[in-house]
């Protein structure tokens, strides 16, 4: 008899397990080559929360540097730990000097919250990390300067100034303006924010395929710039010389890039793959409903000239009253409502972005993202970056959490089926609710919800719209038509946001619109 309870219970616990097992596991399945999520829950995981992140790997750490000293460390891209250097603590001994000389003023008297947007590479000349910082001041007056170190998580040694801001003539001195233009006196296109002047802040170093390395920086009003650097002393190269034409070069601030004429734009990051140079810059204001996101160009020389999808120059010729919702530049992404997810805490305001490669190929943007219900509290997001087979990238719908897209592609009977669909409206940004009196309401102006479609086996699109779509065998290239526009994408089966089931999903661009497909 007790045996027999005993085989009863044994069989009713394998029954229970047999169902439990697969739904328990669900959301930590293993994608299409086997690896999983590195959290069970995305509520594991450790965030940063660093504004303007740049990102650094050295051996087999990824180190975050972001503005106001915000560093962190991970081994995973995706748990994060805060770490302390010298400049952490002694800021005001190292940077102390240069911010006297030139940042500080009286209005602008503390240099705590004046370390902007550092930028970490690493000079194969110097045998050294580079560090690019900007020291920011008032009415633009301030500076990039260079510090170096010998390893990531390390102390910092400075170094000296790269380039200037905000110089007027009884302060060219203190200044390499003067040795750079051969003259004393501030031309007049230095004094004017609709012309040439900018703030100097927001360094990118990339090196090109000559082996020179190049710094890009700049913000708003004067527009974006760059040139190049000595690699023996990472500071500015004195030998290149730039002649001064406008909306393409000057002598003091080099090739221009981007903006101008008082049109938003920061935060200028250069990334080489797929076959081009991508130029990213940040529009908008930064602020939660500042209309805040990233904005896409590439060029196939690192010096540009840099073009959207359409053709469309990242250099302006005029002012163009609220650019960031213009259709000029490609939005990499935008605030997505997905069903079923925890649509309290949308991602809003996305920018202040790097981008690198990593050692297998993959590439990824990083950037700095607000929330729908969180006012100005900001954290770090991550996701990988595919390639379209026009030469374009694309961000991935869901944020990395350790799964990658198949290098190999998927079996196209996996890829049919019904899915949602979200459009980058280039237009729109986050600005509350409709309904402020109604706290838990998720109802939002500037949030771009989906659409149903359905990806029949015979390659056509039913559903809210219509069209067709096609896909080469083993491959993850993808191209879809819907409504006349033909977007090029990939497909990537990776874990969603709300609970880490893995879901096969599609990133696209068409038209300089980017969309998002999630299998249902």
């Amino acid at each position: 008899m007790k045996s027999s309870i005993i085989r009863r219970v044994a069989a009713a616990v394998a029954f229970i397990a047999a169902i439990v097992a697969p739904l328990a596991g669900c959301s930590a399945a293993a994608g299409a080559d086997g690896t999983k999520p590195v959290v069970s829950k995305v509520s594991d995981i450790k965030r940063a929360s660093s504004h303007d992140p740049t990102i650094a790997k050295d051996g087999d750490t990824y180190y975050i540097y972001g503005s106001h000293r915000a560093w962190y460390k991970s081994t995973d891209l995706v748990n994060w730990e805060p770490f302390t250097d010298n400049l952490s603590t002694d800021f005001k001994d190292i940077l102390g000097g240069i911010w006297k000389e030139w940042p500080q003023q009286p209005s602008n008297s503390d240099l705590t919250g004046n370390m902007w947007a550092p930028e970490v590479v690493y000079n194969k000349t110097m045998k050294k990390w580079c560090m690019y910082m900007s020291v920011n001041g008032t009415n633009y007056k301030s500076v990039i300067v260079l510090l170096t170190a010998d390893h990531l998580g390390g102390d910092w040694t400075y170094v000296g100034p790269v380039v200037y801001s905000g110089f007027r003539t009884e302060t060219m001195d203190k200044t390499d303006v003067g040795k750079v233009l051969g003259t004393n006196e501030v031309p007049t296109r230095y004094l004017s924010p609709g012309d040439t002047e900018i703030n100097a802040i927001d360094p990118s170093v990339e090196t090109d395929d000559n082996g020179d390395m190049w710094m890009t920086f700049g913000s708003w009003f004067g527009g974006l710039w760059m040139f190049k650097l000595d690699q023996k002393t990472g500071l500015r190269d004195y030998a290149t010389t730039y002649k001064t034409v406008p909306d393409k070069s000057d002598q003091y601030y080099g090739v221009k890039l981007a903006g101008g004429y008082g049109n938003s734009g920061e935060g200028s990051y250069l990334l080489h793959t797929n076959g081009y140079w991508y130029l990213f810059a940040s529009y908008g204001a930064l602020q939660q409903t500042g209309g805040y996101q990233i904005r896409m160009f590439r060029s196939k020389d690192i010096t540009g000239p840099y073009v959207d999808e359409n053709g469309n120059p990242a250099v302006y010729t005029k002012s163009v009253a609220n650019n960031w919702t213009s259709d000029i530049g490609v939005r990499l992404m935008a605030s997505v409502k997905w069903s079923g997810n925890d649509n309290t805490n949308i991602e809003v305001a996305q920018g202040g972005n790097s981008a690198f490669v990593d050692d297998d190929g993959t590439a990824y943007v990083i950037y700095h993202t607000r929330f729908s219900n969180r006012g100005e509290e900001h954290e770090v997001r991550v996701r990988e970056l595919l390639p379209t087979s026009d030469g374009w990238i694309v961000a991935a719908p869901y944020e990395y959490v350790g799964v990658k897209a198949a290098a190999k592609g998927y079996d196209k009977s996996k890829l049919a089926g019904d899915y949602e669909l979200v459009t980058h409206a280039q237009n729109t940004f986050f600005q509350g609710k409709k309904n402020i009196a109604d706290k838990d309401s998720t109802d939002y102006i500037g949030v771009n919800e989906p659409v149903n479609i359905t990806l029949k086996s015979d390659g056509t699109v039913t559903g809210d719209q219509t069209g067709t779509w096609s896909v080469k065998d083993g491959s993850d290239r993808m191209s879809i038509t819907l409504g006349g526009t033909t977007y090029e994408g990939d497909f990537a089966q990776l874990p969603r946001d709300k609970d880490l089931k893995q879901v096969m999903t599609f990133s696209a661009i068409g038209g300089n619109v980017c969309i998002w497909g999630s299998k249902q």
